[in-house]
């Protein structure tokens, strides 16, 4: 079965048919740069504009950069303010509308008859996050897994046994006074011509703050530089086990189309929490301490 990904960045959109079965691309990806300025009506078309390039009917799953809660954008990252209150589904209903885009035909092979909405929005790092739990580096773990997009921005995505925590903007938070991601994205790194020594040890104290918080199992290293993780990865002073994302820039684009199938059919990771047993501490009366 397949669904149709779109994964709207600040920079670039691009999308392709997903096989939801295995997460792979069925096509090669299609990118157009993100409109200048980034409001809905033109980003709405521009997504059309993807989807059509492939002559595409069926169900769609677009990631997009804000907060996104029952099809709402309540913020926006890198994408123009004007999103803020938008009913995302909506203005990309109109778009496709006017491309002459049928989100409304059946998947081929047929969905199951819970799965796929025609038009499903989502976190862009959540979308990425979904794809990593299912087909990459988080699909054996449990316990609580964070998933960080190092991009433009700094995108998080929660998983507690698999199941995602929603929305959550953990890239805005305060390390040493300053927002993590204005000193440790990667867009700061070039800006500033930061080695990777000296961009893993930012990473390395926004890494930290997370822990000293959250006490994770897993924390997944996504965006454009998971392909060069061997450059920073054992520079990173942590406790918690890092490890880069394997989906790398095709993540957004098959969590977007994953979204698009509805919790009762997205993938779930393999593995299980386990129950530990301790060792035998009641004192005599057999009453515990």
């Amino acid at each position: 079965m397949q669904v149709f990904g779109v994964d709207v960045g600040g920079s670039g959109i691009k999308g392709a048919p997903v096989n939801v079965e295995d997460g792979t691309l069925a096509a090669p990806r299609h990118r157009i740069p993100t409109p200048q300025p980034a409001d809905p009506g033109s980003v709405a078309a521009t997504v059309a504009e993807v989807v059509s390039h492939f002559e595409w009917s069926g169900p769609v799953g677009v990631a997009l950069p804000a907060v996104v809660k029952n099809g709402v954008a309540l913020t926006a990252a890198n994408i123009d303010d004007a999103w803020i209150g938008t009913d995302t589904v909506a203005v990309l209903s109109a778009a496709f509308a006017q491309a002459g885009i049928d989100t409304t035909a059946v998947p081929s092979p047929p969905a199951p008859a819970t799965a796929a909405a025609d038009i499903t929005t989502v976190n862009d790092a959540d979308a990425a996050g979904i794809a990593e739990m299912a087909f990459g580096a988080g699909r054996e773990a449990s316990g609580l897994v964070i998933m960080t997009t190092f991009g433009t921005g700094i995108g998080t995505a929660l998983f507690l046994h698999g199941q995602l925590l929603p929305n959550t903007e953990l890239g805005h938070l305060e390390v040493h006074g300053h927002e993590a991601e204005t000193r440790a994205s990667d867009a700061a790194r070039e800006r500033e011509d930061l080695s990777w020594e000296k961009w893993a040890r930012r990473v390395g104290r926004y890494l930290s703050t997370l822990e000293a918080l959250l006490w994770p199992d897993l924390i997944i290293i996504g965006g454009g530089v998971s392909k060069k993780a061997d450059r920073f990865l054992d520079a990173l002073e942590v406790r918690t086990k890092v490890v880069p994302a394997q989906l790398q820039n095709e993540a957004g684009i098959v969590g977007a189309a994953l979204a698009g199938l509805g919790d009762q059919t997205r993938p779930r990771p393999t593995a299980r929490p386990t129950r530990r047993r301790g060792p035998a501490t009641r004192p005599p009366g057999g009453r515990r301490p």
